[in-house]
């Protein structure tokens, strides 16, 4: 095991993680197992580099982390692909009255390419607005759109198969950067109890969103159900929580599918490439 020094940021230094990477140790590894959030590891970047030093790796390539990673392009093409999505269009720090004039409040004001609800902001006064913009803001564009009421659902999909939804039920409105990384924020029913239609459809659309954006091995598509049974794709998640108590892992326990079996699945996908 090697440290690799993070910035808060997210950012790793260039010449310490080469120095790792082209360590005798990591070349003669026979995989490489991603386990990284956000920044360079979660956006294409450090995959864009392992494919250059021709070192294996697990998760989506260099293309779908990135399409995954930028909210905009991706919500885009899952429309295409007959996905439901919530609508929303990217904005500037001054188009505070654009954002209230056609999505309306409340509303979702977020970083196109930000993970873990970082910069997330629900703004239900007009007043908040232009706070919203500015914080997102610090994290490079930013994506406005309209917010779907409801449950917080998410299916993991593990090769070409999706497993059973999960329903998140966070003590904030929104399953928050908080609710994610504090014990005890947030509760999880697996399966989620939804109508089996409704259950379908979810595994139908994450299936889809995975495929479209061209992911590989193992991810998590994030959804929202409205209370009349709308369902809406967020995102995809190409790097989700594998501890043994992450949602990934819960679902794969509703599956039939140990720890253990999950990170050997996983393996052999990414070692099948080879």
């Amino acid at each position: 095991v090697f440290p690799i020094d993070v910035t808060f940021t997210g950012s790793f230094p260039a010449r310490r993680i080469w120095d790792v990477l082209d360590s005798e140790e990591v070349r003669k590894a026979d995989l490489l197992f991603l386990c990284l959030h956000g920044g360079f590891g979660e956006n294409g970047g450090l995959q864009a580099l392992l494919e250059e030093m021709g070192l294996p790796y697990t998760g989506s390539g260099p293309s779908a982390s990135m399409l995954a990673m930028d909210k905009w392009t991706s919500k885009m093409l899952f429309a295409s692909a007959g996905i439901p999505v919530p609508d929303g269009f990217p904005v500037g720090p001054d188009e505070d009255g654009k954002v209230l004039e056609e999505i309306g409040l409340p509303c979702v004001v977020k970083p196109r390419s930000q993970g873990s609800t970082v910069g997330l902001s629900v703004v239900r006064e007009a007043g908040k607005m232009k706070e919203a913009l500015e914080r997102a803001g610090t994290y490079g564009e930013v994506l406005a759109e309209r917010f779907v009421p409801g449950r917080d659902l998410t299916v993991a999909v593990l090769g070409e198969e999706a497993l059973p939804a999960v329903e998140i039920h966070p003590k904030h409105e929104v399953y928050d950067y908080t609710c994610k990384y504090t014990p005890g924020m947030s509760e999880y029913t697996v399966p989620a109890g939804v109508p089996e239609e409704a259950s379908d459809a979810l595994r139908e659309y994450a299936l889809r969103a995975f495929q479209v954006l061209g992911c590989r091995d193992f991810g998590r598509v994030d959804f929202r159900m409205d209370p009349e049974g709308g369902i809406y794709c967020l995102e995809v998640n190409t790097i989700p929580g594998m501890t043994s108590t992450s949602l990934v892992p819960k679902a794969a326990r509703a599956a039939g599918i140990s720890f253990p079996e999950l990170v050997e699945r996983i393996a052999r996908m990414a070692l099948e490439r080879r």
